[in-house]
């Protein structure tokens, strides 16, 4: 996750000058004077392991996010009753917004957090085998919701959903089971693709070189498209709320199941 990234960038390795956690349960712990040690993702989970055997645990969801800036420079990413957390040391300030999960946990209690979730496209506890036999155990669910479900697989979000759906030639509504299996496979082998391709570019892509005649606002196949023609058959693409979430689909190339 870029999220991670950068965050590590920031501040691994170096002693927090400030922080201040802006949640009920955690607003009395101090963490100055200690040292970041890492900052990773499990799935959409960001995790800060901190000196003393200590964890920030956050999630984004849909409306969080984290900050970073110079050290005093101005803050805009938005009002100040917003933000729920603030690490920083002498170089950078991280600054969390709208973070609607955010606890303190010992490292050692990491899994009472991330636990349920299945193998991490990203991760080192990455199983291919594990990840399509989970998508496969509910057949009767749709392929757009076993892909978001992280106990499944972790780190797939709804951007990638509407393009692995793409990618597969299937339409979001698509009961899983109506998939092959070597089907299902190759689509979790696509999906560590685009996720290992895209984990250091500013902005996501599916598309890789853009077909030609289109720009490089074209990067994505159909996520965010409503109402454009399809980069691959020039069909209006269509969107429809699935679940929480807008699903995005081209219903000429996603017009059923696929073997």
């Amino acid at each position: 996750m870029q999220t991670a990234k950068r965050l590590h960038t920031a501040l691994a390795g170096q002693v927090l000058i400030r922080s201040d956690l802006r949640v009920p349960r955690f607003a009395t712990a101090d963490l100055t004077g200690r040292t970041i040690l890492d900052v990773t993702s499990r799935g959409k989970h960001l995790l800060t392991r901190i000196e003393g055997g200590l964890t920030l645990h956050s999630h984004l969801r849909m409306d969080g996010a984290w900050r970073v800036y110079a050290t005093g420079e101005r803050w805009r990413g938005g009002p100040a009753h917003q933000i729920r957390a603030v690490l920083a040391n002498a170089e950078h300030t991280a600054v969390g917004y709208r973070l609607p999960v955010l606890e303190l946990l010992r490292t050692r209690d990491e899994e009472s957090a991330v636990g349920h979730l299945g193998p991490d496209l990203l991760g080192p506890d990455w199983d291919p085998d594990t990840a399509l036999r989970n998508l496969l155990s509910t057949p009767d669910r749709s392929l757009g919701e076993a892909l978001l479900d992280q106990r499944n697989l972790a780190g797939i979000g709804n951007i990638y959903k509407a393009e692995l759906c793409f990618m597969a030639r299937a339409t979001p509504w698509l009961a899983i089971g109506e998939l092959t299996a070597p089907t299902a496979a190759r689509l979790i082998t696509t999906a560590k693709q685009l996720l290992e391709a895209n984990r250091d570019r500013p902005m996501r892509t599916t598309t890789g070189t853009a077909p030609r005649g289109h720009g490089p606002k074209d990067r994505l196949w159909v996520y965010g498209r409503a109402n454009r023609p399809c980069l691959r058959c020039g069909t209006t693409i269509r969107t429809a709320d699935q679940g929480a979430r807008p699903t995005y689909w081209c219903p000429r190339c996603q017009s059923g199941p696929t073997s």
